[in-house]
């Protein structure tokens, strides 16, 4: 376990030790050294709390360290915990860091393996194009929350460990197995192989959702808002449309996804209980 009575003071912004927090520079960490930033005090406990991921160190604001001392003492004990004066660490990161907690997380071979897992899943989230940060983060949330058992996504979406999607999921990239395709119908072709139906959502969807019963497998299909899901892959799947007030045509797609895992979730439960 780490001393977190121990952390070592940062009074330098170029101390080569908190180099990776430098900038936070997401797309040299995520895409070529194989780091991510989290941020918050939620994220970092998640972060802690797990094993799939790494944790390299931490960066803490001097006035905040005693209100995650907690959270530190769980870190393994090769982890690095730093802290700094706010002038510092608003420095290291160029912008004011009004939280004051970061980590540098250490992205695993297996968050790209193949699912393994797969036989015990029954519920799926696929994303086509996701590439609005706060609208991954939110769906890893609501999957998190309404039980999903996984969230794949095409090579055109956004990555999850960038750190404002993953603050938005509240850590639930951290926890929701996941994994990303070349492209959308790979990912589809996957999901049929391995017994997976497939739903589509869109407001112009043939079945209401209210009246739709979910099969034992099923994966929900979601596009970028806006264009939506590409017609190749709406003629892939039961499209579904989520009634709405007169005159409005759409939902935030995150908010979709919360609808209708929702109520797969109610219909399972129903039937259980039935």
């Amino acid at each position: 376990m780490t001393d977190a009575r121990r952390p070592l003071q940062i009074v330098d912004p170029d101390d080569p030790r908190i180099a990776a927090y430098r900038g936070i520079r997401e797309r040299d960490l995520v895409r070529h050294q194989k780091r991510f930033i989290a941020e918050g005090t939620s994220v970092l406990r998640v972060l802690a709390g797990q094993r799939r991921f790494g944790i390299e160190s931490a960066l803490i604001l001097e006035n905040r360290f005693a209100g995650v001392a907690d959270i530190l003492g769980m870190l393994p004990a090769k982890t690095r915990v730093y802290v700094a004066s706010s002038d510092v660490i608003d420095a290291i990161a160029g912008f004011p860091m009004h939280r004051g907690v970061l980590a540098v997380g250490l992205r695993r071979d297996d968050a790209d393996a193949a699912p393994d897992t797969a036989r015990r899943w029954r519920t799926v989230v696929a994303l086509s194009e996701i590439a609005n940060h706060d609208n991954m983060g939110a769906i890893f949330r609501n999957a998190a929350a309404l039980g999903a058992d996984a969230v794949l996504m095409d090579a055109q979406s956004c990555d999850p460990l960038y750190r404002k999607a993953l603050r938005v999921s509240v850590g639930a990239v951290l926890t929701v197995p996941w994994h990303r395709f070349g492209h959308a119908d790979a990912m589809l072709d996957w999901l049929e192989t391995n017994g997976f139906a497939l739903a589509g959502l869109s407001p112009r969807g043939d079945a209401a959702l209210e009246n739709w019963e979910p099969p034992a497998k099923v994966a929900l299909v979601l596009g970028t808002e806006g264009p939506g899901l590409p017609d190749h892959v709406m003629d892939r799947t039961q499209t579904l449309r989520i009634a709405m007030a007169n005159g409005f045509d759409s939902l935030n797609v995150a908010t979709s996804a919360a609808l209708v895992l929702h109520h797969v979730r109610n219909a399972r439960a129903g039937r259980a209980s039935g």
